[in-house]
């Protein structure tokens, strides 16, 4: 699919009060993008969280971007609040732009500014509706992925979209790295629309429901790898769990984090470890997973190799 936005060159110049709700750095991207030729009169994002082994509260990087940029920020744990509202309300914007804030808005809010909000989403929609579009690409094997800017509605990205790009998924990929290539294409493909929908020069288009696929917020459990898959389902779920919530197997009580691997020809018992051609390989339903690095409880990251060096009873042994 090639770049589809329905609008013209000369509508750039228009300022735009804005309302600007997001979390994470894809989405602080986007915010500094945007507030280079629109006027951003506040931000939303999530109240500051727990992080690292001290369990410190830190802000949002969306948060820490709007202090740099002096922005007027707010953190409510619901942004459905009366207080919220009244806000959002004072701040009269022109559109509110969402792009992975984490929230659910409501309806009253959908239809405060005077032309709606729109998001900013990492998939081709209707592909991938949900929480974890990036990593359900990659775990798909999908051959393109890309960004979706849509006009919101009640339900979970379900809107009429106004514009598309879509960009190329390596065989290297992470959902890191494409994270970091989506992240750019996003506020670019933003900073480009957003003239021409506050202009009414875009024609919003239906989202076809029959191409419908879910892509469910990720959990720490989802990174537990079964191999009674094949070798090439488990790469690609590696990729896709590479940073959060990251992959890993069980050896006994000890848990390994799986950090890089890569599929091959052969067989093998579906978990256990062998030595192939001074590689470290463990059998899957259809194919073999050479382990490349693993970082083993309260190690550092290593390559496999130099860790059976150690600890040379891995070879052999049965994951789980």
């Amino acid at each position: 699919m090639s770049i589809v936005v329905y609008y013209c060159g000369r509508y750039n110049n228009i300022m735009v009060r804005v309302v600007f709700m997001g979390t994470p750095k894809f989405a602080s991207t986007c915010l500094h993008t945007l507030q280079k030729k629109h006027d951003v009169v506040g931000v939303v994002t999530q109240p500051d969280r727990p992080s690292g082994r001290g369990r410190r509260l830190r802000s949002s990087e969306v948060n820490i971007t709007a202090q740099e940029l002096q922005l007027p920020v707010i953190t409510p744990n619901n942004i459905n609040t009366t207080e919220a509202v009244d806000t959002l309300n004072r701040w009269k914007p022109d559109v509110i732009v969402v792009a992975a804030y984490g929230q659910i808005l409501s309806d009253t809010i959908i239809n405060l500014p005077t032309n709606g909000c729109i998001n900013v989403h990492a998939s081709l929609l209707p592909r991938h509706r949900g929480a974890s579009p990036i990593a359900a690409a990659i775990m798909a094997n999908d051959v393109h992925t890309g960004i979706t800017i849509m006009q919101m509605d009640a339900g979970m990205d379900t809107g009429p979209l106004l514009a598309q790009q879509e960009i190329s998924i390596r065989s290297d990929h992470t959902t890191g790295t494409l994270t970091t290539s989506l992240e750019i294409l996003g506020a670019n493909l933003l900073q480009r629309t957003l003239p021409g929908y506050i202009t009414g020069k875009i024609h919003p288009i239906l989202q076809n429901p029959t191409l419908v696929t879910y892509a469910p917020m990720m959990r720490k459990a989802f990174g537990h790898l079964s191999f009674d898959k094949t070798a090439a389902e488990l790469e690609r779920k590696i990729r896709a769990m590479t940073p959060w919530p990251g992959a890993f197997v069980m050896l006994g009580e000890k848990r390994i984090k799986i950090l890089q691997a890569q599929a091959i020809s052969g067989s093998g018992q579906p978990g256990k470890t062998m030595l192939l051609n001074k590689n470290i390989v463990v059998g899957t339903g259809d194919g073999l997973l050479q382990l490349q690095q693993i970082q083993a409880p309260g190690k550092r990251p290593m390559q496999t190799t130099d860790y059976v060096r150690g600890f040379k009873a891995f070879v052999g042994s049965v994951l789980e």
